[in-house]
């Protein structure tokens, strides 16, 4: 029997730039790249501009997504208002196969798969990429300041401008889901801990500095590069851990 593939989790808020840093890791490490094999969930939210049906998600009804999860190898979940869902008898093949799986998405999703009992004899990487740094949300704290509001408009200013490149001029529905989006991001921080590593990553969805350049600079290049150390499990000095009660729960 071939030894079963390693499962690669990797969370973070909406907007944090989770999708740039998986097209960056491919830019620059086709080879490492090319040994995940991306799991594709179901989601009931329409297709964002170059989106593909299998290749992105399984784009189904909510009426689909609840037949789908009356089987026992489905999971639904609600993440920011949208119906997402797994086949875990499609991941638990790939993963028997031999095959590497890297999920890149919300973080609630990544909790689920974890704690289901087969995963107990699975390797496991969990990442979480982080709009703030350990460093920051201690000295913010220190300040008095409320970092949990502060976030809130850090992935506001983020979505409106990743939204506005994707359609210019934005509907009022655009608008409330930015506002769903950046007002989950701090309770989808309070997951960080429980992640492996932490990536601490400024440049987000919205910013220039994963593709305007040709090659990624600033924090981008230090995300993909510190991703890239730990898929190859090599030191990565910029990747963060956190201990439990870093990120301000009140």
């Amino acid at each position: 029997m071939s030894k079963r593939g390693r499962l690669v989790l990797l969370g973070g808020p909406s907007c944090v730039g989770k999708g740039p840093l998986c097209n960056a890791l491919k830019a620059l490490y086709p080879q490492l790249e090319s040994k995940l094999r991306k799991l594709v969930m179901y989601n009931t939210r329409a297709p964002r501009p170059g989106e593909s049906e299998g290749v992105d998600y399984y784009f189904r009804s909510p009426d689909q997504m609840h037949r789908l999860n009356e089987r026992e190898d489905f999971i639904l979940l609600e993440v920011r208002g949208d119906l997402q869902g797994l086949d875990t008898a499609e991941l638990f093949s790939i993963l028997d196969s031999g095959q590497d799986v890297l999920f890149e998405g919300n973080p609630y999703v990544p909790q689920a798969i974890w704690n289901l009992p087969e995963m107990a004899e699975v390797d496991i990487q969990r990442v979480f990429l982080a709009p703030l740094c350990r460093a920051e949300i201690i000295w913010l704290r220190e300040q008095g300041a409320n970092v949990r509001e502060m976030l809130v408009d850090v992935m506001r200013r983020k979505l409106l401008r990743r939204t506005q490149k994707q359609k210019g001029i934005l509907s009022l529905k655009d608008l409330e889901n930015i506002e769903k989006r950046c007002n989950s991001a701090p309770m989808e921080l309070d997951l960080a801990w429980q992640f492996d590593w932490v990536i601490p990553n400024h440049d987000g969805e919205d910013s220039d500095n994963w593709n305007a350049f040709y090659y990624p600079i600033g924090d981008a290049l230090q995300a993909v590069e510190a991703f890239a150390a730990l898929l190859r499990g090599e030191p990565a000095p910029y990747a963060e851990k956190w201990e439990k009660n870093l990120w301000p729960v009140e």
